[in-house]
């Protein structure tokens, strides 16, 4: 190559490389011990990532009730609580007692791990809430590696349960670790919950919590969760809202047997054509619920809360080739966006009973259960939602005069969880955000439903703060779930940072006059 063609090119990506980090990185690197701790944390990073990868390798798969399963999940549990106690924690492994299956067998539940480090009454207790069970994962399914094999493709970690939620959890003891290892004090004391049914439920938590409010939380200020995304891919992002969950089922019976459909068709109700128009009859084709008076209770927006939407970072374009969609309903990023957090919406996840395999089985099923469920957003209410889905449902089948049977069923209901942004976590993140990432944070919510959050804010009273390491493209749940290198690292060092912001609001608020 002509030497001045390579410098050039040398030139032309230094230039880029300098304007990538402008965009998502601070200018020069803090001083003083957080400058020690993110040289450390640099220095160490494939260390962390080794460790990320034992993690991963546990196969801690919470939805698949086996007993195999469930010793991977207990493994799991013992190696956290041994990370903990080398970090100098003490560490209460609590029983979760069992939990009792549809056929009548019973599998032990993950103990849930409660963790503490530090007691000194001037500095803030900071507690932080992650899970360790994972959802199922089979390379035949779409993985182009092993789930369980952590796996690094172009800075890309892939794995089940990278980025949700063991490397998340990870970066929170790598933060701690870090000042451990440097042996600095730790600005504030610090809690850990852990448990390993977290996609399934957090089977006995809320029990759980409700009887330690006045011991293990007694002395907690805030509480912090990482269980959630960016809206962008570089971009970081503080969550100060998620939606609710209603969750229903719909069945249509005519018998307990299937019929064979060249004797029976056309003499009888069919079961699934009743389901079908009962679940045709709950949402259009614009994603507007159909359901009278669902909208009634919604929030309404306030021009406040709108200048926050007009703020929010978002390509739509690159949205939408990370989410793989041809289109979707709505064009602008204000509409996409409210449509995501702050109005209901309704999705139809499945249908019992129907043939569902490879082939041309002629069968009329005898017993068909449709599952849909609603998003819900403030000020919505679970046993309003439920009386509206019922009244509607029996309307769409008394019009169809059908002699078979309906039976709805709210199996889940959810509320939605708020933040307050201005509480002092709120601002420690910005602050530690502008100083890890060299930008504001978008201010986003989050569609989906982490009851936990709710569980803590109204039992234990503490304000709650969502501060997710993800970017948009990680994939929680999907195939080729992943986390970013950078991100995991610069998260372990967000982390530390955040430390160091809320024990100094915390003095900060000490030494202000009453």
């Amino acid at each position: 190559m002509d030497p001045t063609l390579g410098n050039m090119a040398s030139c032309q990506l230094a230039l880029l490389l300098l304007l990538l980090g402008s965009m998502s990185a601070p200018s020069s690197p803090p001083a003083g011990l957080l400058g020690r701790v993110f040289q450390y944390i640099d220095l160490h990073q494939d260390e962390f990532v080794q460790t990320l990868r034992e993690w991963v390798a546990v196969e801690s798969d919470s939805i698949q009730p086996v007993p195999r399963l469930r010793e991977e999940l207990f493994t799991m549990m013992s190696l956290a609580a041994e990370e903990l106690r080398r970090l100098g924690a003490s560490v209460d492994v609590v029983d979760s007692g069992s939990q009792k299956l549809p056929g009548g067998q019973t599998l032990p539940i993950p103990p849930v791990i409660l963790a503490e480090l530090g007691n000194d009454p001037k500095k803030a207790t900071v507690c932080f809430y992650g899970h360790l069970d994972v959802q199922p994962a089979r390379q035949e399914d779409g993985w182009l590696t092993d789930p369980y094999t952590l796996t690094e493709v172009d800075g890309k970690l892939y794995g089940r349960g990278a980025t949700d939620n063991k490397g998340p959890v990870l970066a929170w003891i790598n933060a701690v670790s870090t000042f451990r290892a440097l042996e600095e004090d730790l600005p504030v004391n610090l809690k850990f919950i852990m448990e390993g049914m977290e996609e399934a439920g957090s089977l006995a938590l809320e029990e759980l919590v409700r009887r330690e409010k006045n011991r293990f939380f007694s002395s907690v200020d805030y509480i912090v969760i990482s269980d959630n995304l960016w809206i962008s891919q570089r971009k970081p992002a503080l969550v100060y809202g998620m939606r609710g969950n209603s969750y229903f089922t719909v069945e249509v019976k005519c018998r307990d047997q299937d019929f064979h459909s060249g004797t029976f068709g056309g003499i009888l109700n069919e079961p699934m054509a009743d389901l079908v128009a009962l679940l045709g009859g709950l949402v259009d084709a614009s994603g507007h619920i159909l359901v009278p008076g669902i909208y009634d209770h919604v929030a309404p927006l306030t021009e406040e809360e709108q200048k926050m939407y007009e703020a929010i970072d978002l390509d739509l374009e690159e949205y939408r080739n990370s989410s793989q969609v041809k289109r979707f309903l709505f064009d602008t990023k204000e509409e996409i966006l409210m449509h995501l957090w702050r109005y209901p919406s309704l999705s139809i996840h499945g249908i019992e009973g129907a043939f569902d395999e490879p082939g041309a089985k002629t069968v009329i099923p005898g017993r068909v259960t449709g599952k849909f469920s609603i998003r819900l957003v403030p000020h919505m209410n679970t046993s309003v939602v439920e009386k509206q889905v019922e009244r509607h449902l029996e309307y769409i089948f008394s019009k169809r005069n059908s002699s078979n049977k309906m039976a709805v069923s709210m199996t889940l209901g959810l509320l939605p969880w708020t933040a307050n942004i201005t509480d002092n976590q709120y601002l420690a993140a910005k602050k530690a955000i502008k100083t890890v990432f060299g930008t504001e944070p978008d201010m986003i919510q989050d569609g989906s439903t982490i009851p936990i959050a709710r569980i803590f804010q109204d039992i234990i009273q503490k304000s709650v703060l969502m501060l997710p390491l993800g970017a948009v493209d990680d994939g929680e749940h999907a195939q080729n779930e992943k986390i970013n290198r950078w991100n995991y690292i610069e998260g372990s060092k967000l982390f530390a940072a955040f430390f160091l912001e809320v024990a100094q609001l915390h003095i900060n608020d000490r030494n202000s006059p009453a």
